[in-house]
């Protein structure tokens, strides 16, 4: 009985712990997504933005072949901040 009860912990364990883990991959790869088509629109402004922008980007793709989904969310993420206050600001 014991042995039934531990194993059929382990296996909702398991399947949960999967679950978390495809929902951060595909978190990774949608945040990845949105960053590529808004970096290939970014409007005219200073080298330096662009390409700090940019090296997020690549810093958020390395984490995501490492397997390191929430360092790829973390970049991703604040890639796509630093884009959506670069196209919410006003044009002198």
């Amino acid at each position: 009985m014991k042995r039934t009860v531990f194993a059929g912990m382990l296996i909702c364990a398991a399947m949960l712990s999967s679950s978390v883990y495809a929902a951060d991959n595909d978190l990774c790869t949608i945040k990845l997504q949105e960053l590529k088509d808004k970096v290939t629109s970014l409007p005219a402004t200073s080298e330096n933005t662009t390409m700090e922008i940019k090296r997020m980007q690549a810093s958020a793709e390395a984490a995501r072949a490492a397997k390191d989904d929430k360092k790829c969310i973390t970049e991703a993420t604040q890639a796509l901040a630093r884009v959506d206050k670069l196209n919410n600001e006003p044009n002198p």
